[in-house]
């Protein structure tokens, strides 16, 4: 019999929006050590929204979130990093005139001790960051700049790392290289949460998965559970 792993975060009854605009409505998840969680849902359900709330980028107007056992609902994003917690915002959002090596070390500022050890650690990760260390960030291709991105907030040593839709606007090959890349992150034991409208990709290598809709979770469980549901094979699978 497998223990029972501990939660490293845990979101309850978040509420959220923009404005007078509620976008979720008593969002309640678990993640746990060691585990990938994908969260799928179409455009617009709120998955991008939670992931901003859950790293104080939006502020929540009811519900909690907890940290590795700490409350961090009302704490700055600052704060959040300097506790383990990191995003891969959707889009990338590198900063393009700064060269590849200074993207990097940017991503360890809220935790420098040893970034040359992590520095190289990311660039036997990603080899091709290696290579074009000295060039500006902006002239790298859209997979590469998802790489440098992943790498970026690896530097800060994430206890917690939240993925928000690493795959968008890439060609298959790179969205199949991207997802290499996270599975090597779940070997080694980082728990993530993925957001991704590749449905199918996520929760291959998922352990847990949840269903978000229109603000609210409606169906949670075991990913190949949910691969094999007919409501997530209809909806978000295209079977």
């Amino acid at each position: 019999m497998s223990a029972i792993k501990k939660n490293v975060l845990e979101v309850e009854n978040l509420v959220a929006g923009y404005g007078r605009i509620e976008a979720l409505h008593g969002v309640s998840l678990t993640l746990a050590q060691g585990e990938l969680v994908a969260l799928v849902g179409a455009n617009g359900a709120g998955k991008t929204t939670l992931l901003r709330t859950i790293s104080g980028l939006l502020p929540c107007k009811s519900g909690q979130v907890k940290l590795l056992d700490g409350d961090i609902t009302n704490s700055s994003p600052d704060y959040r990093v300097q506790q383990g917690l990191a995003q891969v915002l959707e889009g990338r959002q590198v900063f393009g005139p700064l060269s590849i090596q200074d993207n990097l070390r940017l991503g360890a500022y809220a935790n420098r001790e040893g970034t040359d050890e992590r520095l190289q650690q990311m660039y036997e990760l990603f080899p091709v960051l290696h290579e074009k260390k000295h060039l500006a960030a902006g002239t790298l291709s859209g997979g590469q700049q998802q790489m440098l991105a992943i790498a970026r907030a690896l530097m800060s040593k994430p206890r917690v790392l939240l993925l928000d839709e690493p795959s968008m606007g890439l060609a298959p090959l790179l969205v199949r290289e991207v997802f290499r890349v996270i599975q090597r992150l779940k070997d080694q034991g980082i728990p993530i949460l993925l957001v991704e409208q590749n449905a199918r990709a996520a929760l291959a290598i998922a352990d847990r998965g949840y269903v978000l809709e229109t603000g609210k979770i409606t169906l949670s469980g075991k990913a190949a559970d949910l691969t094999n549901d007919e409501r997530v094979r209809s909806a978000y699978l295209g079977l």
